[in-house]
């Protein structure tokens, strides 16, 4: 009976204890023993979570408690996986929302919590870490009352380390979060559910390399077997499921998964691409029969080319990442070429976070030494014909005089941040280009900060320069604004008079000397010495704005020289001369690869 069924999830900012809170459920409802309990966060499965102490992947797990069926899904709490955050909202009737009782609200509290409301949820607000010293449960729930509107006395208080409270929590999650048949998408949409047949909708998927694509999936309607025939709407692909069940957290095959259950189906499918996030799977006797209604396409904010370092793992690049895009649905990538790194791939992350989590798994779960290329932004062109073009990489920027101007996206960010550190926050945001918004103070000792901000100008050191003025007090979400055109320009790096494609970007025409000077240091230190003088030069069209030598590597001719008169050797030093005269009209730099992946590595 779906009257018995709970679906919820745990949204909380960063190191808020929602993955501990995780852990307790699973103890108090004797779905994992205490015994079992090997680490802390369970639920956080990846050697890379556990090192880094973030959740990175959403993670669904079934418990019993009192004949109720509670299906929990644990989400990431960075801004960089909000992604993630969705696809767990779009298969809950429920979320809770943890708030740390010596932090308070933070900045993607409130971007998880306004999230939540789009889709509808029952939100159950939980105060956690009370058994800390510094915990401050009644200010802290003023503050939720304030900015969420949720009343203060409602609001539980709770330790996730302890597990003082959590069999409470247990029990309103059964009073409040409505059963499955109450989701408010069958009310939306009553032409897809009018339809005969099973629908379930995929909100995540993996590779096993023994049993294929396994996909966890959120039933809407009907019933789904073993031995099913059944069919990928969005894809059109027929498939006979070998398996289904539950996560608890391992998997635990059962006879049939039921309308309002969260488990997982063994797909059978060996192709990685076919079983796509937010896809429906139907098994019935309609001939079109209608999706359910999935998630909307996320949106890369920054693009990084990716390259192997060895020339033939191009191939295992790809597949690499064809299996990456299938457990992470935010990932969006495209071949593209270099004339200096050879063949690689253009990929969009949500964010730096997401792409520094992409390159460590390309090179541990698939054994790739890879150069991961400065991370930009995509713009938009409009054309002297009015066309409009986007481009994500700078070498695709048309040549001037053939477009009337670029646009860059902008971005609205909240920062919450001690009161006394608004002034060097307001700084930051300013030397950014950024423009002020709004200014409030949720509590008399913390205030919401409200900019908005070019987007290149925060997906590079922003974070950690916020973190640095605010001594890690600070925190930060960003949400997209539409494209703005501003005066930007292409820059160019030069090496001996050619240009270094992989070396370009679009930038802030009146930052040009600062970014050109650093860039040319740069290249001064890592490249290796020659026989002549190299310069090395920015510039942005016909107009060189900063420029550095590499002095010539002097070979001493007048070594083997052992006496006789001094015009010996003058001589030879002539002779030497006239040849790096030659060598410097007609010489070739080749730039080792080994200087882009330092220049990378440094960047």
């Amino acid at each position: 009976m779906t009257s018995k069924i709970r679906n919820f999830c745990i949204i909380a900012h960063i190191d808020h204890g929602k993955s501990t809170l995780a852990d307790r459920l699973l103890e108090m409802t004797g779905t994992i023993s205490k015994r079992d309990m090997t680490h802390g966060q369970m639920l956080d499965t990846m050697e890379l979570e556990q090192e880094r102490g973030i959740t990175i992947k959403l993670q669904p797990v079934r418990m019993n408690w009192k004949d109720y069926q509670l299906n929990l899904i644990d989400t990431p709490g960075h801004v960089d996986f909000s992604y993630e955050v969705s696809r767990s909202l779009a298969a809950c009737e429920g979320a809770i929302l943890v708030v740390d009782a010596t932090q308070g609200v933070e900045a993607q509290t409130l971007a998880n919590v306004f999230m939540a409301m789009e889709y509808g949820l029952k939100i159950i607000p939980v105060l956690n870490k009370i058994d800390l010293p510094a915990a401050e449960p009644e200010r802290r729930a003023s503050e939720i009352e304030a900015l969420l509107g949720f009343p203060a006395e409602d609001i539980l208080t709770i330790s996730a380390k302890s597990g003082e409270n959590v069999d409470k929590l247990l029990e309103k999650i059964i009073a409040e979060v409505p059963a499955p048949e109450e989701n408010q998408i069958f009310a939306g949409f009553p032409e897809v559910f009018a339809q005969d047949g099973a629908k379930a909708l995929i909100f995540d998927s993996t590779f096993d390399q023994y049993r294929g694509v396994v996909s966890s999936i959120r039933v809407f309607q009907g019933e789904f077997f073993p031995n099913q025939k059944a069919r990928l709407v969005l894809s059109n692909r027929d498939l006979t499921p070998t398996e289904v069940g539950f996560l608890s957290p391992g998997y635990n095959p059962a006879k049939s998964l039921k309308c309002g259950e969260v488990g997982y189906i063994v797909t059978g499918l060996k192709n990685v691409v076919d079983a796509k996030v937010g896809d429906t799977i139907y098994a019935g006797k309609e001939e079109n029969p209608l999706p359910l209604p999935g998630y909307a396409e996320p949106l890369p904010f920054v693009f990084a080319g990716i390259y192997p370092i060895a020339g033939d793992d191009f191939a295992l690049l790809r597949k690499s990442l064809e299996k990456l895009v299938l457990n992470d649905a935010s990932l969006v990538y495209s071949p593209e070429s270099s004339a200096s790194l050879g063949n690689g791939f253009r990929v969009g992350f949500l964010g730096l976070l997401h792409l520094d989590i992409v390159r460590e798994r390309l090179e541990r779960e698939f054994d790739l030494d890879i150069l991961v290329t400065a991370p930009s932004v995509s713009y938009e062109v409009v054309k002297n014909n009015g066309e409009v073009v986007t481009i994500a990489n700078p070498s695709e920027l048309p040549d001037a005089g053939t477009y009337k101007e670029i646009r860059e996206p902008w971005a609205k960010i909240n920062i919450f941040c001690p009161k006394d550190m608004i002034g060097s926050v307001m700084k930051l945001c300013n030397d950014r280009r950024g423009i002020s918004k709004n200014l409030q103070y949720p509590d008399p000792l913390r205030a919401e900060i409200t900019y908005e901000i070019p987007l290149s100008s925060i997906v590079t050191d922003f974070y950690d320069d916020l973190k640095s003025i605010t001594s890690g007090y600070a925190s930060m979400s960003y949400e997209p604004l539409e494209m703005r055109p501003g005066n930007l320009a292409k820059l160019d790096m030069l090496v001996a008079d050619e240009k270094v494609d992989a070396l370009s970007q679009i930038i802030y025409r009146p930052d040009a000397h600062n970014i050109g000077m650093k860039w040319c240091k740069k290249l001064k230190e890592i490249l290796p010495k020659q026989q002549f003088a190299i310069k090395i030069q920015a510039a942005i069209g016909g107009t060189i704005v900063a420029r550095e030598t590499i002095s010539a590597m002097r070979k001493d001719v007048t070594a083997k020289l052992y006496g006789g008169d001094v015009t010996r050797k003058n001589k030879l030093l002539k002779k030497q001369k006239a040849g790096k005269k030659r060598l410097k009209q007609f010489g070739k730099v080749t730039i080792p690869q080994e200087a882009f992946f330092s220049m990378m590595q440094n960047n």
